[in-house]
């Protein structure tokens, strides 16, 4: 089956609403196993980190009601 980044945005979405809390690191785990690694790239610092295209609609459907954790490297239901 082919992905879209719609479809990795929504799972993110609905997992960070329902939990509260997003760690990216679990994130890409479930992203790679549940939805390929065209979703993921090695970022400047040499980890592996979500696509843009997936943020950006990602952040389409939270519309500033999740909010980006910097120092812990997870997204927060606010």
């Amino acid at each position: 089956m082919e992905w879209s980044a719609e479809q990795v945005a929504e799972w993110m979405f609905t997992e960070v609403k329902a939990s509260g809390k997003l760690v990216q690191t679990e994130a890409v785990t479930h992203i790679i196993e549940h939805f390929g690694e065209q979703f993921i790239y090695v970022n400047d610092n040499g980890n592996q980190s979500i696509s843009k295209d997936v943020k950006k609609v990602f952040k389409k459907l939270h519309a500033g009601k999740a909010a980006w954790d910097r120092d812990g490297f997870f997204w927060y239901w606010t």
